[in-house]
């Protein structure tokens, strides 16, 4: 390993796509509070009485309150499986093996951490762009921001494998095919490096203290790091405890990952690794620094 191998940032895509939405957002692709079916095209969220007057928004979907469940498997598909489409996994139809995603509770009521929702923001960001979801992301995020060792590409390419971090389960075990393959990208599909990920939280500190637009305004970017529901803004978790700070933990099969970043300093720590014991290494690495 070295600086630019791989990981699979598993939960921390979700923040890198809120700001990729929040930028769209910002050019007017998007709006945070229209009722997301008006802008999806390859799939609708079903008719539902509790959504009646209250429909699933852009900030639902964004700070888990849309009251959505279904949409992802735990542990990705493995080498040699068939991938299904995000239709098919929004659908709940095979070959997906999770859930069909559908509204659970009613919208913006409550916390309640959500890759359906998620699922959803890929489909809609892909419908009001027409840009495959890898291609969109490197233009609304990764190249911005210089995460020029990151890729939203589910399968990996060729090229890029061989610079991964092969999974290891429980056991010390690899995984068989080195790592699983996660179609719901926006959730879980981010390949990247610590340096990257570190980029990317020091762009959002820079833009919250208005010393830089590249990514995102500074007014959106506060909007991102303001408490939407319980302790999460659109897409990052904000302790209400100790320092001022964001942060997301990622966990895929095979793999454990951390980000945190005070609000005020900027200080920050991203460890990032290839094991499903790898908490208690990011545990250490926090405590020592």
């Amino acid at each position: 390993m070295d600086e630019s191998t791989l990981f699979q940032a598993a939960s921390i895509s979700k923040p890198v796509t809120a700001a990729g939405a929040l930028r769209l957002v910002a050019e007017g692709v998007l709006s945070l509070d229209d009722d997301v079916n008006e802008k999806l095209r390859s799939w609708t969220l079903p008719a539902n009485g509790l959504r009646a007057g209250n429909p699933v928004t852009l900030r639902h979907l964004l700070s888990h309150s849309a009251g959505l469940t279904g949409g992802i498997g735990s542990f990705g598909y493995a080498e040699g499986a068939r991938l299904p489409t995000l239709v098919q996994i929004l659908n709940g139809e095979k070959p997906a093996y999770s859930a069909a995603v559908r509204l659970d509770m009613e919208p913006g009521k409550e916390f309640h951490y959500s890759a359906a929702g998620y699922t959803v923001l890929q489909q809609l960001m892909v419908d009001a762009t027409a840009e495959e979801f890898p291609g969109l992301m490197e233009r609304l995020v990764l190249r911005p921001v210089g995460m020029t060792n990151s890729s939203f590409e589910q399968p990996l390419s060729e090229g890029r494998g061989s610079s991964a971090a092969s999974a290891h389960l429980w056991n010390g075990e690899p995984v068989s095919g080195s790592w699983h393959t996660y179609p719901e990208m926006a959730v879980a599909g981010l390949w990247t490096t610590p340096t990257d990920l570190a980029r990317f939280a020091i762009e959002l500190w820079r833009s919250y203290h208005g010393q830089s637009k590249t990514l995102l305004p500074q007014e959106m970017t506060r909007r991102m790091l303001t408490r939407e529901s319980g302790e999460f803004g659109l897409g990052l978790s904000l302790p209400r405890e100790g320092v001022a700070r964001f942060q997301h933990g990622g966990a895929n099969l095979g793999y454990r990952c951390f980000l945190v970043l005070s609000i005020e300093s900027g200080d920050g720590i991203v460890v990032m690794t290839n094991s499903d014991l790898g908490q208690a290494l990011i545990d250490e690495v926090l405590g020592a620094v």
